[in-house]
């Protein structure tokens, strides 16, 4: 059997053709373009999503409608991440991290890549439209063109501070979820959004930290590259606890129970501790391997799935 690797030739829509049985190349195909859309990514949004829409309802909303709002999103996130591809896919080809995606291997073509980012896009304006509303529907096509337009084209290659406000584009799911249910936007979806936002930065710069030669590489200017170890991880506990704050203060402002609360003050203590301990082994000189910023990173994808889900459960109980 001819392997993925193996010679191949380009066919008319972008995408390969090889000498190879016809259920594999299918296969290869539907995986290429399903690599695309970043599905790792996009499980992140979901929940960030579903999660407000419990919120927003004070228990359990619409199954329906909680269907159709993760249709909606994972199309609309999914033509996003096809646009970024598209966009990047120059530096992909020279970051170890990115080089195995679809198009600089060549799997799937630029033209083809961009058709099917807009299909996505469509699709996604006409399911959260029609089946959700149409407040919701703009604001995920608000989000990918911030996403496209303003981080993947504009801010990305050019400052340091990309990923802060090109962060902004992921911070829409929250009001999207609470839109799909209550129909208007209120407070407690915009602290949601706070928090997304003020953790972006830890997260992306943990994970930039550990492939800092990647974006050198590539002359993309993420902070890790420009900025001594000691300075980021200061900027990163900065910017944790920032965030912790902001989760803490949905309780308040949403006036959940007390589990909420709990969980927000326990995971934030934790999520602190990695922040302070990156900025201890930086400050001691640690570098690649010794340095673990991906501990942080892992840790902040956990603690923003417990925050939303006891954002999500609190109802439920109280």
């Amino acid at each position: 059997m001819t392997s993925i690797d193996a010679p191949q030739a380009q066919s008319d829509t972008g995408t390969v053709t090889v000498d190879q049985p016809r259920s594999r190349r299918l296969a290869d195909v539907v995986s290429a373009y399903v690599g695309l859309t970043k599905p790792r990514i996009i499980e992140l949004l979901l929940i960030t999503t579903v999660p407000a829409m419990f919120l927003a309802a004070d228990g359990v909303p619409p199954l329906l409608l909680v269907l159709w709002t993760m249709i909606g999103g994972c199309l609309a996130a999914g033509s996003a991440n096809v646009f970024n591809c598209v966009l990047d896919r120059d530096i992909d080809e020279q970051m170890r991290r990115t080089r195995r995606r679809a198009l600089p291997r060549h799997l799937v073509g630029p033209r083809a890549a961009t058709i099917f980012g807009v299909l996505l896009g469509l699709a996604a304006t006409l399911v959260l439209g029609l089946l959700v509303n149409w407040l919701s529907a703009v604001l995920a096509l608000g989000a990918n063109a911030f996403y496209v337009f303003v981080y993947t084209i504009w801010l990305k290659r050019r400052t340091t501070q990309n990923v802060v406000w090109g962060g902004i584009a992921g911070c829409f799911p929250p009001l999207i979820g609470w839109t799909a249910v209550t129909g208007e936007l209120a407070w407690a979806p915009f602290v949601l959004f706070a928090i997304v936002f003020f953790w972006t930065p830890p997260h992306t710069w943990a994970m930039a930290m550990r492939y800092r030669e990647d974006y050198a590489a590539a002359d993309v200017p993420m902070l890790p590259v420009v900025m001594a170890a000691p300075q980021v991880a200061v900027r990163i506990l900065i910017y944790s606890v920032v965030t912790v704050l902001a989760s803490v203060a949905l309780w308040p402002i949403a006036g959940t129970g007390p589990l909420y609360p709990i969980v927000a003050v326990v995971a934030g203590v934790v999520f602190l501790d990695e922040a302070v301990n990156l900025l201890r082994r930086a400050r001691a000189g640690k570098v690649d391997a010794a340095l673990k910023p991906m501990r942080l990173f892992h840790w902040s994808n956990s603690y923003v799935a417990l925050i939303f889900a006891a954002a999500a459960i609190d109802p439920l109980i109280f």
